[in-house]
């Protein structure tokens, strides 16, 4: 069974990318386009062990609330957060919160999506 990675992304092209990414290291890829979307899937779907969130987003929480709001509920989740215009300093980040800016480095990102589930 693939490990399973929610996708956090509100801009439909950088979605695909990040899917795609996903995809390629062998995960299968739940989408959402804000954090509300996001958070439904960890209620509904069983077993994800991946966030990977960007920060910037419309709806009622941002990426580093959202990973905040992950790690409260479901501590044993993996999170990538990404942005291409905040650098969040390291006491923003959730604990074992990994962060890459935009753009990011393709085999870098699928070198830490691999790190996380193994």
């Amino acid at each position: 069974m693939k490990t399973k990675v929610v996708v956090v992304e509100d801009e439909a092209l950088l979605l695909m990318m990040a899917v795609a990414i996903v995809e390629e290291a062998g995960f299968e890829a739940l989408e959402a386009r804000n954090a509300d979307e996001a958070l439904m899937l960890f209620e509904r779907v069983p077993g994800i062990r991946i966030l990977f969130t960007d920060i910037d987003m419309p709806g009622s929480m941002d990426g580093l609330m959202l990973a905040r709001a992950v790690r409260d509920r479901w501590p044993p989740v993996e999170i990538i957060i990404v942005s291409g215009m905040k650098q969040p300093d390291a006491g923003a980040l959730p604990e074992r919160g990994v962060f890459f800016s935009k753009p990011y480095d393709t085999r870098q990102l699928t070198n830490a999506l691999l790190r996380m589930a193994a």
